[in-house]
């Protein structure tokens, strides 16, 4: 693999023709390498990236990869995908070449993660593990389906993690009404728990709502996008699924107390954001107040729990529910199984009722 050394200026260079991936014969010229071999080992890796070679590296194949994937992507969907591969995965397999990570290289990997311990002693989530390791499979599949790796090692590795989700906590509408008389004195945190409670928003629908979001003539919240922090700025982002997209319905009392809440802040504007705190301050703020009013500790996520708990106690069902947080109906039957009432022992009443119906069982 031949390089050249520019006399003039003292450099050396590369030229040469390559295949790019519609068979086109293309020449390529690239100057300025301080040394020959810096100019071999970028011709090689650029012929190993653009002929998408399984002989490139896990890192040169991410690259390709990006390519490939990041337009498709929403940009906080893409930011969490390349932070788990740059953190998890690339610091163990980012020199082995593709076609050379095995299954044995795979579950070595997913031991590690295992042992994996923080600074005060705890372990990846399960949940959190099995993320992870679908970042990882996605890779390989891309690998397989567009640059025919032969297979995706990954599957034949097994599972790294579980599929339940962590444990589900809730409050009780006692628990909760214990509590929010703790926030009474922070407006910001008190109108952000209301509406985390009664309309079981996500944190990023809350953190994303404007003034413009509210028709307090007909008591509705549009929920229509999502707010996160990326690389230290603030990003907007559309709802994450078309179901997420939704209007909820506030109770009388939570629309009249987020009316006097907008009306009260000066020079807002009608597109700026109404809860601009973090998810830090939030935290700080629950741990205040279960402190203060002594009940259990819950993440802020679990007050959208507590809102599903609640509508189901109240009798609504999967469906309607559902509709108002913003998930299919069978994700809610399958997460909150436990929480709907029994119905076998009716069922099995109403049968039988049904069947003395028809036969005539009485003694003379």
């Amino acid at each position: 693999m031949p390089a050249y050394k520019d006399e003039k200026k003292g450099t050396w260079y590369v030229s040469f023709h390559y295949f790019d991936w519609t068979g086109k014969n293309v020449r390529k010229l690239k100057r300025g390498f301080a040394t020959k071999r810096k100019a071999q080992e970028w011709e090689q890796s650029f012929l190993r990236t653009k002929a998408a070679s399984m002989d490139m590296t896990f890192s040169e194949f991410f690259t390709v990869y990006e390519k490939d994937v990041r337009p498709k992507l929403k940009e906080n969907t893409w930011w969490s995908k390349e932070h788990i591969i740059r953190t998890k995965i690339i610091p163990y397999f980012g020199n082995t070449k593709m076609v050379d990570v095995t299954v044995r290289d795979i579950i070595k990997w997913q031991n590690m993660m295992r042992e994996y311990r923080d600074s005060e002693g705890k372990p990846y989530s399960p949940t959190y593990l099995k993320s992870v390791q679908a970042q990882l499979s996605c890779l390989f599949n891309h690998a397989v389906r567009f640059y025919e790796l032969p297979s995706n090692p990954v599957h034949r590795a097994g599972a790294l993690g579980a599929e339940e989700a962590d444990e589900m906590l809730f409050w009780t509408k006692e628990e909760y009404l214990r509590f929010i008389p703790t926030m009474a004195n922070k407006p910001y945190s008190y109108y952000a728990f209301e509406l985390l409670y009664w309309c079981g928003i996500r944190m990023g629908e809350l953190r994303a709502l404007t003034a413009e979001d509210f028709d307090f003539e007909k008591n509705i919240l549009s929920i229509t996008k999502s707010y996160q922090k990326i690389k230290g700025k603030d990003v907007i982002t559309k709802s994450k699924t078309k179901k997420s997209i939704r209007k909820v319905y506030m109770p009388e009392q939570v629309a009249r107390e987020m009316e006097d809440f907008i009306h009260g802040i000066y020079g807002l504007q009608p597109n700026e954001r109404l809860f601009p705190i973090s998810k830090s301050y939030l935290h700080h703020e629950m741990d205040r107040g279960v402190k203060a009013c002594d009940v259990k500790r819950i993440r802020i996520h679990d007050l959208r729990h507590s809102h599903v708990s609640l509508l189901i106690n109240m009798g609504f069902s999967a469906l309607a529910i559902g509709n108002r947080v913003g998930h299919e109906s069978e994700k809610i039957t399958y997460r909150y199984a436990h929480l709907f009432p029994s119905v076998q022992d009716d069922m099995a009443e109403a049968l039988d009722e049904e069947w003395k119906e028809d036969f005539d069982v009485s003694e003379e």
